[in-house]
């Protein structure tokens, strides 16, 4: 019957039968080469995809008008960023399946898209606020604990949500993340994020998370999304902390009446902006961010309205001593 899988896996299915959830299962078994992080991505937008349209139905039988729809419906009043992400996965996948698979797939239509990321100085927030939302009442362990962590590591997002607890150092203040190319690095914090982390792995009876995501979601998975084991926190049962919600919390703890709230990378942009501010050496801030090129760091390391003002006094007319 129409929309039923025909198989556990996709082997040895012709593309005029393989489902949406065979084809994505196929295209995420094939990514063994790429970082947990860079799957773990890729999986988030595949899975919503997929329920939004029916994981059931023929691939095939999918126009790509429908494609370009669940991409508006999930991601289209995201940042252009997020949509030109999320979009660049959903045409991957599709090109996988149609180029080596040779699968009838859909294509999207040329209204669906890339969106102009417009360069956005704002996207840094002055230090005086950074320092207030981290400081506010109110905000849950979590979520201070996060925000504080992605200021002071000035690491992506993905890569803090992605840490497990025996990767961190405490002692040393560090810990080891799997970089975009898939590299061991480490991350390091300040005291903010020390003072914070032993009470988010207290567990009620008064002993300490020693493995698991370090950053929980709220409840314990349905069976029907149980994640990978390594997903799994072996003292509470609950599940890692997805990017989705982690972005939507913090747009919604930082809304404004003038304002939709902020973005999770705001904090790393901030961090090196203010490192900038400070006058830290380029290769410092290279090295803090890890990025790999100046060009790129340099989009980032704009100097603020109180370093300009600083800067200014030095055009000013000598002054006499007396």
């Amino acid at each position: 019957m129409a929309g039923q899988r025909t198989s556990t896996t996709p082997t040895g299915i012709r593309g005029g039968t393989v489902t949406l959830a065979e084809a994505a299962d196929a295209f995420l078994s094939s990514l063994r080469a790429a970082s947990p992080n860079t799957r773990r991505a890729y999986a988030g937008v595949l899975d919503r995809l997929a329920a939004d349209l029916d994981p059931g139905r023929q691939l095939a039988a999918v126009p790509g008008d429908e494609i370009a729809g669940a991409l508006r419906r999930l991601w289209g009043g995201c940042a252009p960023a997020t949509w030109n992400r999320n979009r660049a996965a959903v045409v991957s996948w599709l090109n996988w399946c149609t180029q080596k698979k040779r699968w009838a797939a859909p294509q999207l239509p040329g209204d669906a898209e890339r969106r102009r990321e417009n360069s956005d100085r704002t996207r840094a927030l002055p230090r005086g606020r950074v320092e207030r939302l981290l400081s506010r009442r109110g905000i849950p362990l979590r979520e201070k604990t996060l925000w504080r962590m992605l200021y002071e590591t000035a690491a992506r997002a993905s890569e803090i949500l992605g840490l497990n607890v025996e990767d961190l150092d405490l002692e040393q203040r560090r810990a080891a993340v799997r970089s975009k190319g898939g590299d061991t690095e480490f991350v390091y914090w300040d005291t903010g994020t020390a003072h914070l982390l032993p009470r988010l792995l207290r567990l009620p009876d008064g002993t300490s998370r020693a493995s698991g995501p370090l950053f929980l979601a709220s409840r314990r998975p349905v069976p029907a999304r149980r994640p990978a084991p390594r997903d799994i926190c072996p003292h509470t049962g609950r599940g890692r902390l997805g990017y989705d919600r982690a972005r939507i919390l913090f747009r919604k703890y930082t809304a404004t009446t003038a304002s939709g709230g902020l973005e999770l990378h705001q904090l790393r942009h901030s961090a090196a902006t203010h490192l900038g501010d400070q006058k830290v050496p380029l290769q410092l801030i290279m090295a803090k961010t890890r990025h790999k090129s100046p060009r790129t760091v340099m989009r980032y390391v704009q100097p603020g309205d109180e370093a300009v003002a600083e800067v200014t006094s030095l055009l000013g007319p000598n002054r006499r001593t007396h």
